[in-house]
């Protein structure tokens, strides 16, 4: 039998790279969508509703699939949401908003998803979280922190799931071509702000790296490597050579080194 995959956000970037090329390999794929009506029917693969910020929304999506398929084999927490600002001006509601997303979201996805993975004594969970919460970056640093939760949260699971036949890993990607820097929410450039000509230089160069991104289909490749290994890692980085090199220099250099290397990046 075809094992089935579960992504949410899977109906553009990273998360639809994913599924057609898990579809491709001869998996059984479903994504989600808050709003799985837009996509027309020719979308490869099939959409189930999802909002994951609603635990009704997750309930009836987990029960859904679980009518139509007999078992849930590979959950991939995609969903998320991109937030930009000085913390100082960045409104406490959306700072709990990407929280809902980001963090909140794949808890409560996956506490659906376990009843049906110990029953069937098996299961792969993949978060996908980012190569920004391995650090606090400069208006960033919201979107660092949900990302950086979810790393830690990953590493909880594992443990606990450990017993029941059930992996747990992350999957952290660096810059990739998709829509996130579209849909991010960013606090207001105030002319009057303290921040302003930093903030605004910062913003300009996170929207251009995504836009010079590497191809989502590298994220694809390395999550069917990861869900084919018998005793994967508790965490993978997938990006530009000098993104997943940030994440070593952090672990060798001093602090305060680091920081300047950081600092000097986004001409702080």
């Amino acid at each position: 039998m075809k094992k089935v995959v579960l992504i949410t956000g899977g109906s553009s970037g990273i998360g639809k790279a994913i599924g057609e090329y898990l579809m491709a390999k001869n998996y059984k794929v479903y994504g989600t969508s808050r709003n799985p009506k837009n996509f027309k029917d020719g979308f490869p693969f099939p959409l189930l509703p999802l909002d994951v910020t609603d635990i009704q929304s997750i309930k009836s999506c987990v029960a859904m699939l679980l009518e139509k398929e007999p078992t849930i084999d590979i959950l991939i927490n995609n969903a998320g949401v991109g937030i930009t600002g000085p913390l100082e001006e960045t409104p406490i509601e959306e700072i709990q908003k990407a929280f809902s997303t980001n963090l909140y979201g794949p808890i409560q996805v996956t506490n659906q998803v376990l009843p049906s993975m110990r029953k069937q004594k098996g299961g792969h969970i993949i978060n996908i979280t980012s190569i920004a919460g391995y650090m606090g970056l400069p208006f960033r640093g919201v979107y660092s922190a949900t990302k950086a939760a979810l790393e830690i949260t990953t590493e909880a699971y594992r443990m606990e799931l450990k017993q029941f036949g059930i992996q747990v890993s992350n999957v952290a990607p660096g810059d990739f071509a998709t829509n996130i820097a579209a849909g991010r929410y960013h606090a207001p450039q105030k002319s009057n702000s303290p921040y302003n000509q930093t903030y605004g230089a910062t913003l300009k160069m996170m929207n251009d790296d995504v836009d010079s991104g590497q191809n989502p289909k590298k994220m694809a490749e390395a999550v069917y490597h990861i869900i084919n290994k018998k005793t994967p890692k508790v965490r993978y980085a997938v990006g530009a050579f000098l993104q997943k090199f940030s994440i070593v220099l952090k672990k060798i250099l001093p602090s305060k080194t680091y920081e300047k290397i950081l600092m000097k990046h986004y001409k702080l």
